[in-house]
């Protein structure tokens, strides 16, 4: 990682002047920037994305997730540090620019929708990012992955952003922090800290999917039910899985390779229809997804609803656990908020 220094990230954003702003969140901003050099880049001149927090709480995550993504090994699926301002008045992180926005944007302010196949690709991006962050020494929770964290590179790729919010588990009894998130992706059994792990992001991820299916927001205000959860989960338990599918794009024909690449792509959250997945050899084309799943600890709940869910559409998999818990405080992000080069919420 490069060290920059405030003056040389001040001069690149024009003073931090207002018309280079490329996202606003609760605890910051996101500048583009023109910078020479970087980790692996030489004096090239680069466009870059700069974050820069607003108050001290902000300026504590923009400092974790300094922290993390210097420790994190680099994958493709994760954005790419370029280098940091960490000593001086306040941290700053220069990551790479992301031109194409967020997947939050692509799904709900684009005027023309992604194609199925582009929808796969990017569930597999995310999925890759995910096995590679769960299977790290030590092991990275991401513990915000939504549609907004989700950002389009100039190459098409999706990358997972934003982590301000990760958490490095070195060990099993090391002390944990408070639980956080986004409301409507936030596992329901993430409660206290204790219960911190992979299966929390494997949750949040089955959302991000069910969003890409959909192309419905997570929390629909003016719907009924508002929750993108409790809204498709009656569908799709009683074999309307095809309701779920975006309207916006044609549905692919019953029993097309299409129909089955995207329901391949969109297993989610636990309980025994991994076991059934796995026992119709229906994973062994897709082993990012099914290592990203894998990294979370299911547990068995609800067999009947999962096996019909997996006879009428591959790779759906639902599986909520209901349960009474007690009221623990849970620190929770915006629910969305995305711009071409991050996002802090």
């Amino acid at each position: 990682m490069k060290e920059f220094s405030y003056h040389e990230i001040g001069a690149a954003t024009g003073g931090f002047a207002a018309k280079n702003v490329v996202g606003k969140g609760s605890h910051g901003c996101v500048y583009r920037a023109r910078l020479r050099g970087g980790a692996g880049h030489g004096r090239r001149l680069l466009t870059v994305a700069v974050k820069k927090a607003s108050h001290p709480q902000g300026e504590a995550k923009l400092a974790n997730e300094i922290a993390v993504l210097t420790a994190a090994c680099h994958h493709p699926g994760v954005v790419s540090l370029v280098g940091a301002v960490a000593a001086g008045r306040s941290p700053l992180l220069v990551m790479e620019f992301m031109p194409n926005g967020s997947l939050h944007d692509l799904l709900h302010r684009s005027p023309r929708p992604p194609p199925w196949p582009r929808r796969v690709e990017i569930a597999l991006d995310v999925a890759r990012a995910m096995r590679a962050l769960h299977g790290a020494a030590p092991r990275v929770i991401h513990r915000d992955v939504k549609t907004a964290n989700v950002l389009l590179g100039r190459d098409g790729r999706a990358r997972l952003a934003d982590f301000s919010l990760a958490v490095r588990v070195a060990a099993a009894g090391a002390p944990r922090p408070a639980p956080a998130g986004t409301m409507g992706y936030l596992d329901p059994s993430y409660t206290e800290p204790g219960r911190l792990g992979p299966e929390s992001d494997v949750f949040s991820f089955g959302v991000v999917l069910l969003e890409l299916i959909s192309g419905r927001k997570v929390m629909d205000v003016n719907a009924s039910p508002s929750s993108i959860v409790a809204w498709a989960l009656p569908l799709i338990g009683a074999g309307l899985a095809r309701q779920v599918f975006d309207g916006r794009v044609a549905a692919p024909r019953p029993g097309t390779d299409a129909e089955a690449a995207i329901a391949r792509s969109c297993p989610w959250q636990r309980g025994a229809c991994r076991r059934a997945w796995s026992a119709g050899q229906r994973w062994r084309r897709w082993p990012e997804l099914r290592g990203a799943l894998e990294s979370g600890r299911w547990h068995r709940r609800g067999r009947d609803v999962v096996e019909r869910v997996c006879r009428r559409v591959v790779s759906w998999g639902i599986q909520v656990r209901v349960k009474t818990t007690r009221r623990s405080k849970v620190e929770c992000t915006e629910l969305s908020g995305s711009s071409e080069g991050g996002v802090i919420d």
